[in-house]
Order: C-alpha cells, then structure tokens, then sequence
C-alpha cells in the first residue's frame, strides 16, 4: 500500500502524546521522523525506537524557523505536538508559552506550506470553550478563554484556518479533552493530574485535589488520541478537513471520582493504598469547572469509535506505571 511508505512529522515527538505516536507509525510502516529540543520530552520515551531504521531524530526548538523549514523536507504529513502545555506554567510565563505556541506554530504551518505537505494536523485543546458553561462541548459554541495557554490553543486554531483558506493546505485540529497514558511524566511542577496522583498513592502519599473535588474532565486515555491523528490524517472526505474535532470518550468524571478509581486499580498492586486520605486546597486560577465533550462530529465525519473508557485506560496506564516506576 502507497500509505505505508509515508512519512511523518511529529513534532514534540519526545513528548508523552508524540512518543506514542511516533510508536504507533512506525508499528504502521510508515518512515517517522521526530522533532523535539527535549524542553519538556525526554529521550527514554524515544529508547525503544530510537535506532529503528524508519525512524529519523532531529535535535531542534520549534522558534527557529530553519530548524521547522529542514524538518519538513520530504514529509507527507505534520503531526504537530509541540507546544508547551500547562494552564499555570502559562499564567506565571505568557511570553514563553506564546513564542513556543503561536510562533512555533506560525513556523510549522509556515514551513508546511512552503513543503507542500498533504496535511498538517495540530494538538488544539479542551481549553478553548474557556467560560462557556454549555455541556457537552460542541466545536461550534465557544467562550472566552480563561488562562494565556487556552489563547495561543485558540490562535493556533485561527492561523490554521486562514492558512487553509488563503493558501490552500489542509488542516484538522484535534482538541484534546485531558489525556492520559503510559508515557506521561509525573514529575515536574506542571505534571499532568493522572500520573502525579498516581506516582503519590505508589508512595502511600496524600493526593492533593485543587477545589472540593467535584470539577470533572472528559479524561481520555492515549489510544483514542492514536486513533483520531490516524484518521485525520488518512480521511479522504473533503467535508472532514480544514475544521476542528474534540477528541475525547464523551464521558466525564469528577476529581473525586477520579482518585476513588485510581486507589481501587492500585489497591490490586497494593491492598495499603486504598487506605491513602485525600487532601484538598484551593481552586486553581484559569481552571475550567467542568469539560465534557461532544464527540458527534468526529464519529460522523471521521468514523472516531473510542475503545477506551477513562476506567479501561486507567487500568492500562497503572499497569504501565507499576511496573515502570516501581
């Protein structure tokens, strides 16, 4: 098959999101080449696969227009990961998180463009319905945004619009509703809440909850992220490119549900942990309260079909943490 020859660009390729992806391709056949400056990935997500003979490292920082120009040559399509993620990293540095998540990104499509690439899909974020309070999240309908990073995942998705219009590349963004997955640091001021809380409940610590424990996430585990940058890459339908798709189970949990499921799956490794109290402070600034996405769009113009429910992925990431941080 002529796809199997294809070759991929994911940047922030080290990342938890990227390294997965980049796994997958290359299972897929296909030639991936992989660019990260390792500000936020690491080069351990890459070990398995760094030597595989499709798979193509490049050292560099999205700010660098050169560095996106060289990496683009001879790709078929961008899987552009690279951003810096994190809505408090975002309100104590904007500068930063701007020129990483608009001028990286303006360089990437920019390079993209100029390549001649058949399609560059984009991470957007959850983190663009902002202040609108409607549930579930429908692509359509958002509000204000709340915190500098839910901005630059806004202007991304502006850029790749106009990009799309005036000079005729084809772009999906992909808003991704708070993943989870092997891979995921939980380390770090910003990690991620899944991985910290389940690194402290290993250690017999108590899992901090920002707020009173009832603001609930759409958690989506790593494989139905996989499956919807394949199927935004490969879809042939023109009513299904150049717009922008939640990515999500289409289900949501509070944070205190989230906690009883990881000491349940944990206390299976561990009968102590499911004794571990739950500490609680407050409200983080630019939280969102609640996130549910509609995941309509995406099965009727993609055929998206997530296989994993938030409890399903939490059993399949606890394996991985256990036996990989132990």
């Amino acid at each position: 098959m002529e796809e199997t020859k294809s070759v991929v660009l994911i940047t922030g390729g080290a990342g938890f999101i990227g390294s997965n992806l980049c796994e997958y391709f290359l299972g897929k056949g296909y030639k991936v080449v992989c660019l990260d400056n390792f500000a936020t990935g690491h080069r351990h997500n890459l070990k398995d696969f760094l030597n595989h003979p499709e798979f193509t490292l490049i050292e560099g920082d999205i700010r660098n227009a050169a560095v996106c120009a060289t990496s683009v040559k001879g790709v078929d399509y961008v899987l552009h990961q690279a951003a810096l993620g994190s809505v408090p990293r975002s309100i104590k540095d904007p500068v930063t998180t701007n020129e990483v998540n608009v001028s990286g990104f303006l360089n990437m499509l920019t390079a993209a463009k100029e390549e001649k690439v058949k399609r560059f899909i984009y991470a957007a974020s959850s983190s663009t319905y902002g202040d609108s309070e409607a549930l579930p999240k429908v692509e359509e309908v958002i509000g204000k945004p709340l915190s500098p990073y839910a901005i630059t995942k806004y202007v991304n998705e502006l850029y790749a619009e106009i990009f799309s219009r005036t000079y005729g590349i084809e772009t999906i963004g992909l808003r991704y509703f708070n993943v989870f997955g092997p891979k995921q640091d939980p380390n770090g001021a910003y990690a991620a809440v899944i991985p910290k809380f389940v690194m402290q409940l290993m250690q017999l610590e108590s899992p901090k909850i920002n707020g009173d424990g009832n603001y609930s996430r759409d958690f989506t585990y790593i494989e139905n992220v996989i499956q919807m940058n394949e199927l935004a890459m490969l879809t042939k339908d023109p009513e299904a490119i150049n717009t922008v798709y939640n990515v999500a189970f289409g289900d949501r949990n509070t944070l205190n549900d989230l906690v009883g499921y990881l000491k349940q799956f944990l206390a299976e490794y561990d009968q102590r942990i499911a004794a571990v109290e739950v500490e609680y402070g407050p409200n983080r600034a630019g939280d969102i309260p609640h996130s549910l996405a509609s995941i309509d769009k995406a099965k009727t113009l993609l055929g998206y079909d997530p296989k994993y429910s938030m409890q399903e992925g939490l059993k399949a990431a606890i394996n991985w943490y256990w036996n990989t941080l132990k």
